[in-house]
Order: C-alpha cells, then sequence, then structure tokens
C-alpha cells in the first residue's frame, strides 16, 4: 500500500536516489547529501515544535510503499517564504511614456524585482517520477499535503504560492536566462539553479539589476516562454488550477515560470475535506463507492492513503488502519477527489 508520510533520517538513502533521478529538473532537490540531510532534519525538528504562526519551518512528505519501504516521489512545505534567506520574484509590469509634443502614448512591459511573497507559505520539491495527474498516486502526494495544511493552518500563512519550472530547450538551456539572467552572473543556469535551490541565494541581491527590465528588449524567444510552465510540469499545474491556485503577474526569477497562488481557506482540499470518526473493520463492503484521500490527524506521524470508500458508511479495513496509525473511533479526515 502506498502512504504518504514526514520523511524520516533512514529515508535518506532513498532520497538521494530519487535526487539522482531528478537532475536537473528539480532546483529543490539537489544531489547533495548534506543538504538532503538537513532537509530531513528541517522537517523532524519543524514537526517537533509546538507553532502558533509561521516561521522558519519547513515539511517534506514521501510516497512510501509500506510493504517494501521504496520511496515513489516527495513533496514539501515551506512554512514562510523569505524567513532565513531572501525570495525573490519578478513582477510583471507595465510603464507608460507619453510625448505632449508627438502626441504619442506607448504602454511598455516591465519586469520588476521584488520581494513581493515574503511571509507567504510555499509549496515546493514536488517529484514523482513517471506519473500523470490522473493517477491516484499522483493525487496522493500532491493533495495530501494540502490536507496537511487543512489540519494545521496555525503553522501556515493565510497566503500559499508555487512557482513551476519555466520552458527549457532541446539542451536543457532556458531560453529567458540566455537572454537575461547570463548577462549578470558568470554562471550557467544549471549551476545558478543549484545554489538557489540550496539557499546560497545572496548572490542574486548582489547581481540581479535593481532597476526595471523592458520585455521588448528581451530576445523574441525569452518572450515567448515568459510565464510559460515546462511541458512535463503542465499536468500539475491543471491539478493546482483545479484546486483554485492561479496565476497573478509574477515568474521565477531564472527560467521565467509562472507563479501560482491561492488563499488557503479557498482552496478545494481545504474546504471539502471532512472529520468522522474511523471504523474499522476485517473486510470492509461498499455498494456505492468513491475515490477519496484518508488520513489521520496527527502530527509527527501523519499519514494519508488513497482508498474507494462509501461516503454514507466510511470503514477501513485493518491494514489501512494500521498505516494510518488509528484505532476504532479516532478522527479520520476524508478528501474527496474530483473527477478527473
Amino acid at each position: 500500500m502506498l502512504v504518504v508520510r514526514p520523511v524520516r533520517f533512514d529515508d535518506l538513502p532513498e532520497i538521494e536516489h530519487l535526487a539522482v533521478t531528478a537532475g536537473d529538473s528539480m532546483t529543490t532537490l539537489p544531489n547533495n547529501r548534506d543538504h538532503l540531510a538537513q532537509l530531513i532534519n528541517a522537517t523532524q525538528q519543524s514537526l517537533q515544535h509546538r507553532v502558533t504562526k509561521p516561521a522558519g519551518q519547513s515539511y517534506h512528505f514521501v510516497l512510501a510503499d509500506s510493504a517494501t519501504g521504496e520511496l515513489h516521489g516527495i513533496a514539501g512545505i515551506e512554512a514562510c517564504v523569505g524567513y532565513d534567506s531572501p525570495f525573490y520574484s519578478y513582477r510583471c509590469d507595465q510603464v507608460e511614456h507619453h510625448s505632449a509634443e508627438l502626441q504619442i502614448r506607448n504602454t511598455v512591459a516591465t519586469l520588476r524585482l521584488c520581494q513581493d511573497y515574503q511571509g507567504a507559505s510555499r509549496l515546493y520539491t514536488f517529484f514523482l517520477p513517471g506519473n500523470n495527474a490522473a493517477s491516484e498516486s499522483f493525487r496522493l502526494l500532491s493533495l495530501s499535503r494540502l490536507m496537511f495544511i487543512g489540519q494545521h493552518l496555525q503553522r501556515f500563512n493565510p497566503l500559499l504560492m508555487l512557482e513551476l519550472q519555466g520552458v527549457q530547450d532541446a539542451q536543457g538551456k532556458s531560453p529567458f536566462w540566455q537572454a537575461l539572467g547570463q548577462h549578470f552572473f558568470n554562471m550557467d543556469f544549471h549551476r545558478a539553479n543549484y545554489l538557489s535551490g540550496i539557499n546560497a541565494k545572496g548572490f542574486i541581491a548582489d547581481l540581479m539589476p535593481h532597476y526595471p527590465v523592458y520585455v521588448p528588449l528581451l530576445s523574441d524567444s525569452a518572450q515567448r516562454v515568459m510565464g510559460c510552465t515546462r511541458p512535463d510540469m503542465q499536468q500539475v499545474q491543471q491539478l493546482l488550477t483545479a484546486e483554485g491556485f492561479s496565476e497573478n503577474g509574477y515568474i521565477s526569477i531564472f527560467d521565467g515560470g509562472p507563479t501560482l497562488q491561492a488563499k488557503i481557506k479557498e482552496l478545494r482540499s481545504i474546504a471539502c475535506q471532512f472529520a468522522t470518526v474511523a471504523v474499522i473493520t476485517e473486510t470492509p463492503t461498499a455498494s456505492n463507492t468513491s475515490k477519496v484521500l484518508i488520513s489521520n490527524n496527527l502530527l509527527q506521524s501523519y499519514a494519508c492513503i488513497y482508498a474507494e470508500v462509501d461516503l454514507a458508511d466510511i470503514r477501513l479495513s485493518s491494514v489501512q488502519g494500521e498505516q494510518l496509525q488509528v484505532s476504532a473511533g479516532d478522527t479520520l479526515y476524508i478528501l474527496p477527489l474530483a473527477e478527473t
């Protein structure tokens, strides 16, 4: 059975394997053992602390096979963007130029370096190789962390955001970076992305232009990919858009990928999940089943599974109860899945 749970220290070898598989495609999952060990430690420390408002906490969850222990994927949440190090975005603006003498008024698109998302919570490090958005495992890994947020609202900012990876060409180069970033950094795109992923972000403030960048001065290829999502991440975008996320005029400073945001309490996975009491039977049967995610309401031992149940009479098997670490009478959270 596949179960989503917080990452543990003994997961490090499996997470290293995921990082190798991800290659350069996942900035926040670099193939760096020290960084990955810190990722695990940050999760464990965050889960152990009593939190009344978001600060420097971060939480990573893995999709694990309960029979073999193999990890199939990983996904994370950052409680407070910019708490320990600056978080930069490009805000898509416009400036107006007017010549009274010539009776000409021009509106020009610009990019402004900003820290507007300072303090927001962030979804990041979603990596699940070889799965599509319609699969149970894809939705389990992605949406279970939203269920976790909904059960622990005091740990997160009411505004939730994420950056989606931007377009790269067949050689793995970013047209947006080629047109803009490379002129200010003496390093290639993947090196800059790597340093950003391990939180070595001071160089951004030191080297990036602080004046508006006039978009028409960028190459046509860069302008075409601004705000566009890398093809393999488009299913993630579709899933999150269905949840209630939307674009709001911000893009990544590295590859120009879009930024999505939402108010937590307006997300479908937050609004639609409900609590019930666990009923556990040896052989649960149901004639009218619905696809759902089921989680416990624990913190350090949070767990979430996919199941098909009768919403009018929710019953778990003993195996499901064991994976969720619940007994009869404990609280469960149920999220009915939208039809795909």
